[in-house]
């Protein structure tokens, strides 16, 4: 004879799994359907400017610190998208283009401006010149380990880290890269879109 309290059990354990379940499918939701949007429904002879990266590479261990010396934690940087400049701290002609680039591809976003995030790796042990930190305002500036940073981004072949713009999405995945000396209006024109696919999984104003 099959005793109640054990068939009790094993139905609230499977009702408790398919809960687990559907709030796990409604977290997913949005995300799924912002890369559906962007990556399946796209109409006829639109192509994207940067390089998709497929699959994407999710955010490692970074060991990460601040400009002075303080531990910041990887997972920090997710909940938002980040376009990431990665160059040795003496920052040089090539260094000073994309920070620029990056400063005027996110005002040029307007309103969703703030759900972008200016990342700046810094690959060496280099001071950071006081000038160039004056030109970069709200711009995330971390000392990140080269060989981890290499593990993570790749730039185009016959490239180095610095000639590219780097897109990593609010889950910490990298997700896109741009060309070197890339074209802005076709950078802008990407981010754009990414920001109408992504209208409601990431944290704006951080």
């Amino acid at each position: 004879m099959p005793v109640p309290a054990i068939e009790d059990d094993a139905r609230r354990t499977r009702m408790g799994r398919l809960k687990m379940l559907f709030v796990l499918l409604v977290c997913a939701a949005p995300v799924i359907a912002s890369y559906f949007t962007y990556y399946v429904i796209r109409p006829e002879g639109r192509s994207n400017y940067g390089t998709l990266i497929l699959p994407q590479r999710p955010l490692p261990a970074l060991t990460l610190t601040d400009l002075q010396g303080h531990t910041v934690a990887a997972a920090s940087l997710k909940d938002q998208w980040l376009l990431v400049v990665v160059a040795g701290g003496a920052c040089d002609a090539t260094c000073e283009r994309q920070l620029y680039l990056q400063r005027q591809l996110r005002e040029a976003l307007g309103r969703d401006r703030d759900r972008l995030d200016k990342v700046w790796l810094v690959t060496d042990a280099a001071p950071v010149r006081p000038e160039v930190q004056q030109a970069i305002p709200f711009t995330q500036v971390l000392r990140a380990d080269a060989a981890q940073l290499a593990s993570w981004l790749e730039p185009e072949p016959g490239h180095v880290l610095g000639d590219h713009l780097y897109v990593v999405d609010p889950m910490g995945y990298w997700m896109m890269r741009f060309p070197a000396e890339a074209d802005p209006a076709r950078i802008k024109r990407d981010l754009e879109r990414l920001m109408r696919a992504s209208q409601h999984w990431d944290r704006p104003g951080r």
